[in-house]
């Protein structure tokens, strides 16, 4: 079936589903395949379940005119997304980065929602599966969307903007993440940078710190939109205990974020919504409202302790930034409970040697979980159930903690033993 005669079906039908535990009536089922599920196996459960056609990619699942078969599932979705694309006419901001990504989209989806119509990628379904099925939810209601872009290996920013075809685009930093993928920090700067080179193709525009040297040089004969210390938005942050207060134009942003390096978030969602002719009150209220989940940078307390989460994922330079503004902070009884960074590769003994010596350096003290750490510290703790005896052994209180490691160290699941 040709693409075109697809998309007559998917106006009728605009709801993607790839999972027939969440089935919505009158949806298309596209049956992905991984390497431990085979979605073509489900595409009868789908159609009983309410699916108008379920997509699929082995013949021996066609049953009726319900089932459509194609050479390649994945593509065809790929490539659905790519056709939906080009009949919006919209702005789309695409944004990538090392760390912040996610944060960063959340608030300026804050600020441009505001004022206008806006979507934005749904928690990470940044990847080669998530942005098309992102990119068919942009309806015609939609006046602008932000598309969030991750990557673990060279030339997959620039195949997901081949997809997206962003007008605009954003970077919001580059450090030292997927090493396994990327082999080395310039494997890394290179697969960003693609994100620079498909604006710079399509004469689009993009937004950049001016206090990062290597996006400054990236994004040279290239139309931008710069914020930063540096810049001319005229913003700084005036205090960090607990959270985050930021000076712009002699106006004070309340925000509830944490951390110091979470300014150029902050920064950069003023910028944008300067760009996109949002109201200076509604920037203001936006970024004072927004409150970060999903274990980043979270402020609970417990009965015991006050616990900072940023649990969702960790590399060494958010490692850094995290541990270097935890310790300027004014608390009292700080304590770092650290867990492994993952996908590190042949870094990760260095990687995380500079981590232990970092919190040495800074005078914090810490506790160590995975096995990345216990290899490099005798101290640290092979895995959360054995950190979770010495806990009952020796209980934690009267601190403020910071939780901090690779979502699948699971450090969240500390919290209930604090």
């Amino acid at each position: 079936m040709e693409i075109s005669e697809l998309y007559k079906i998917y106006r009728s039908n605009p709801i993607i589903c790839t999972d027939t535990r969440k089935i919505k009536k009158g949806s298309l089922f596209f049956a992905l395949k991984g390497k431990s599920f085979n979605g073509n196996k489900f595409a009868a459960q789908a159609i009983r379940e309410g699916c108008s056609f379920a997509i699929i990619e082995e013949k021996e699942y066609l049953a009726n005119n319900k089932f459509i078969l194609v050479d390649d599932v994945l593509k065809t979705l790929q490539d659905l997304a790519k056709h939906h694309r080009r009949k919006l006419s919209i702005p789309l901001l695409g944004i990538t980065g090392s760390n912040g990504k996610t944060t960063s989209k959340e608030l300026i989806y804050s600020v441009l929602q505001s004022s206008l119509n806006c979507y934005a990628t749904k928690g990470n379904l940044n990847n080669h599966i998530g942005v098309p099925l992102s990119i068919l939810e942009i309806t015609n209601k939609h006046e602008i969307a932000i598309i969030e872009m991750g990557a673990n290996h060279k030339k997959e920013i620039k195949f997901l903007c081949n997809i997206a075809e962003p007008t605009h685009g954003t970077i919001t930093n580059i450090g030292s993440a997927h090493l396994q993928g990327f082999k080395n920090l310039q494997g890394v700067i290179d697969t960003k940078n693609e994100l620079y080179n498909f604006i710079k193709k399509s004469n689009g525009s993009l937004f950049v710190n001016t206090d990062d040297k290597i996006l400054v040089n990236l994004s040279k004969n290239i139309k931008t939109t710069t914020y930063g210390i540096s810049s001319k938005l005229d913003t700084s942050i005036i205090s960090n205990t607990p959270f985050l207060n930021v000076l712009w134009d002699q106006e004070v942003i309340k925000s509830r974020l944490i951390g110091e390096y979470q300014f150029y978030n902050i920064s950069l969602a003023i910028c944008i919504g300067n760009y996109f002719n949002i109201s200076k009150t509604n920037i203001k209220s936006a970024i004072e409202y927004y409150i970060p989940k999903n274990n980043r940078s979270e402020m609970t307390k417990t009965d015991n302790n006050i616990i900072i989460m940023d649990a969702y994922n960790a590399n060494p330079s958010s490692m850094e930034a995290m541990l270097d503004s935890f310790a300027k902070q004014d608390y009292q009884n700080k304590l770092c409970i650290l867990g492994d960074m993952l996908e590190m590769g042949d870094f990760s003994d260095k990687e995380h040697a500079k981590i232990i010596k970092t919190c040495q350096k800074l005078e914090l003290e810490a506790l160590f979980v995975g096995e990345a750490f216990s290899k490099l510290n005798n101290k640290a703790f092979k895995n959360l159930a054995d950190l979770k005896i010495f806990i009952k052994k020796y209980p934690i209180n009267n601190k403020t903690i910071l939780l901090k490691g690779s979502r699948g160290i699971g450090l969240e699941n500390l919290v209930s033993s604090l």
